[in-house]
């Protein structure tokens, strides 16, 4: 009986010993990040029956156990991928809000002052000091512009660093994981199946971290290995082997970065829709429905302010007496084959009407019967069967065969504000007359009186637009039309105010001439002081001529300021929402999960406890078997 209660204080003083031990351990790791409480799990051992009565043989100990619960695990592993995507993206598009919003560095003054220097010209036309302020104005007004483009552009090659940094942690963690699984593995078929708890933490805080880089999704196998899956399925750990994430060019555009996956010797782009969450989600996110659109609007406005400006400059008059040529360089849009075609096509895009330019890029498929025309910001696809085609104000021609397969990527804007420029560096060619002018004849009896005249749009004008022209009146309500070009009509009807139109021009006669009264439209020689064209340019500013004539050059700057700052508070709002919603969860997790000092210091008083009453047990046993020792003498 001494010996069986001796045996009965030494389990008792083992699993106090345990119990002292885990404690400490506890304590020792409650700074520790991704480590999990553990406790110790015990149970009584088998009874004996002794004829009167079962007696109980003292305790054994089952397992540490780690309090963890995957649930709880799963659901901050996702918020904390979606909170990283969301940093990352804020991160990033944080930069183009400053930049494009900026009071003074901005587009908005630039264009300020390049329509001052343009109304300051229409005021004092002939003057070559307003001339060159007005050409400076436009080069100031093109530095920005390319400025902004370069900045862009520095966010863009930015990324493709991040991106790929990003996908160097992502399989370190990978690889490190695989290790694990291997690891644990072994560790719990030589221990008969207890479980590593610290391994197990381990691979956790592994899975934690990689989940702020991307979203993933953990398959847990019947041996304790996970199986780790990202994007739309692809493994990246399947137990101990890894599946590596590299980067590639993109095959239609070389400067950028793409994630590819790595399988069976071939390396395949992923999609940027299966890229989400974590770090590299939010990247990706930001490059494709922020970055991009953003650059492409910028290179919208500057191609809308070229093409319309240079269409009405073309219809001016220099001081050389010459009509009017291209005031700014307008960008044409940038078209790229994939580098996987196999047919001899080459497609060319040129703008056919810049104001019904979208900022979107578009992508060409072909399958071999008809082509598939994607437009990425919504989706939206134009199918067709031949080229040339006209698309959203771009002009798309083919020369030679595709094959089947074959895709081109078309970027009608992104070019736009890094091509903008001044074409002239003469301010004699600025043409700010109008290349005609009207007269009434000094022998004219009646009140008829003749409009100044304008040039009708589009360029190039008429050939015959500065012939002289003669309008004679051959009643009070009838004309006859003479001159090169005009087909000398006669006997037209006479509308007080209406457009009389022929040769590229437009005037109106208005009052009422008499019969044989003349009014002549002739060459505007030697007219260094007319400001109509001039006029006609600074109006530019407050006209509808962007977005399908909806909006003005600021108008349609100010929706990409307000959308990227919309854009950018959504993400800093979502972020934060998500951020108390990842600190809720952990706060969860922790109170049954976390070491809670006070917990175990009152844990280690009781196995103290527990060690003292046990060593006494064993003393007693002692003392017993001596006497039984002594009574035997």
């Amino acid at each position: 009986m001494a010996s069986n209660i001796l045996s009965i204080g030494q389990s008792a003083l083992a699993a106090a010993q345990a119990g002292i031990s885990t404690t400490g351990n506890n304590i020792a790791n409650a700074a520790t990040p991704g480590y999990s409480r553990q406790v110790v799990v015990q149970s009584a051992a088998l009874p004996q029956n002794f004829g009167y009565g079962f007696l109980g043989q003292g305790t054994q100990i089952d397992t540490v156990k780690r309090i963890y619960s995957d649930f709880q695990a799963t659901q901050i592993r996702a918020t904390q991928s979606a909170k990283s995507g969301l940093n990352s993206y804020y991160a990033q598009i944080q930069q183009v809000d400053n930049m494009l919003a900026d009071p003074s560095a901005g587009l908005s003054p630039a264009l300020q002052d390049f329509f001052k220097g343009v109304q300051d010209l229409a005021a004092n036309p002939a003057s070559v000091p307003s001339r060159q302020a007005a050409l400076s104005s436009g080069q100031s007004l093109a530095t920005r512009f390319q400025g902004l483009n370069d900045q862009l552009n520095e966010m863009n090659q930015g990324v493709n660093s991040q991106i790929a940094s990003s996908v160097d942690v992502i399989n370190t963690y990978a690889q490190k994981i695989a290790q694990l699984n291997d690891s644990i593995t072994q560790a719990q078929g030589a221990a008969n199946g207890q479980p590593p708890n610290d391994l197990l933490d381990q691979r956790d805080q592994l899975m934690m971290d990689l989940s702020k880089e991307i979203k993933t999704t953990v398959v847990k196998q019947d041996d304790g290995k996970y199986n780790v899956f990202i994007g739309s399925g692809q493994p990246l750990v399947i137990g101990n082997q890894t599946f590596a994430l590299k980067t590639a060019l993109s095959p239609t555009d070389p400067g950028r970065t793409e994630v590819a996956y790595a399988t069976n010797g071939n390396t395949i782009i992923m999609g940027e829709s299966s890229l989400t969450g974590g770090k590299l989600g939010g990247l990706v996110d930001f490059r494709s429905q922020s970055l991009d659109p953003a650059q492409n609007a910028l290179g919208r406005v500057a191609i809308g302010l070229a093409s319309t400006f240079n269409a009405q400059h073309q219809l001016g008059q220099d001081l050389n007496g010459k009509l009017g040529g291209n005031f700014f360089t307008v960008a044409t849009p940038r078209v790229s084959a994939s580098s996987a075609n196999t047919g001899t096509g080459t497609l060319t895009a040129s703008i056919s009407n810049a104001s019904a330019l979208t900022a979107s890029d578009y992508r060409l498929n072909f399958d071999g019967t008809s082509y598939k025309l994607t437009r990425a910001t919504d989706g939206a696809v134009t199918t067709f069967s031949t080229l040339p085609q006209t698309i959203d104000g771009v002009n798309l021609n083919l020369a030679g065969t595709p094959a089947a397969g074959d895709s081109f990527l078309i970027r009608p804007t992104v070019d736009g504000a890094k091509a903008f420029s001044v074409a002239i560096s003469d301010t004699s060619l600025i043409a700010a007359a109008a290349p005609i002018r009207s007269a009434a004849a000094s022998t004219n009896t009646g009140g008829g009186n003749i409009s100044a005249g304008s040039v009708n749009a589009p360029p190039p004008p008429n050939a015959n637009l500065q012939q002289p022209v003669t309008i004679t009146f051959t009643s009070a309500t009838t004309f006859d039309v003479s001159g090169t070009g005009t087909g000398n009509p006669t006997g037209v009807t006479y509308t007080p105010g209406a457009n009389i139109t022929y040769n590229g021009w437009s005037v109106q006669i208005t009052g009422a001439p008499a019969s044989g009264d003349k009014f002549t439209i002739s060459s505007n020689t030697g007219g260094v002081g007319d400001n109509r064209n001039a006029l006609l340019l600074g109006a530019l500013q407050t006209s509808n001529t962007m977005a399908g004539g909806t909006t003005t050059y600021q108008g349609a700057y100010s929706q990409l300021v307000s959308s990227v700052g919309n854009k950018t508070n959504e993400l800093n709002v979502s972020s934060t929402a998500t951020g108390n919603l990842l600190t809720g969860l952990v706060q969860v997790q922790q109170s049954e999960s976390g070491v809670n000092l006070d917990e175990e210091a009152t844990n280690l008083l009781r196995y103290q406890q527990a060690y003292q009453a046990a060593g006494k047990v064993m003393q007693i046993a002692s003392q017993l078997f001596n006497t039984l020792l002594t009574l035997g003498n």
